[in-house]
């Protein structure tokens, strides 16, 4: 599993990242405090606070395409 964090803070960032996730087979899960939801599913992610950094879990070993096309996403802070 990796672990990283993204700032999805505005609607085509997060449209973005779904579609970006959609396209890779592992489970990508987002966290933010308690809350956990499906990296693929844009309605999960705008029940999160956007402002905030968000947890991305990628439940694989082998995910640095996933990373690389998600750079642009990934915080600072990360």
């Amino acid at each position: 599993m990796i672990t990283l964090y993204v700032l999805l803070d505005t609607v085509d960032k997060v449209k973005n990242f779904v579609q970006i996730s959609s396209r890779y087979p592992f489970d990508i899960d987002l966290s933010s405090g308690r809350y956990v939801v499906d990296g693929k599913s844009i309605m999960g992610i705008f029940s999160f606070d956007l402002r905030q950094p968000i947890e991305v879990r990628i439940i694989s070993e082998e995910a640095d395409d996933f990373i690389q096309d998600i750079s642009h996403l990934i915080a600072e802070d990360s």
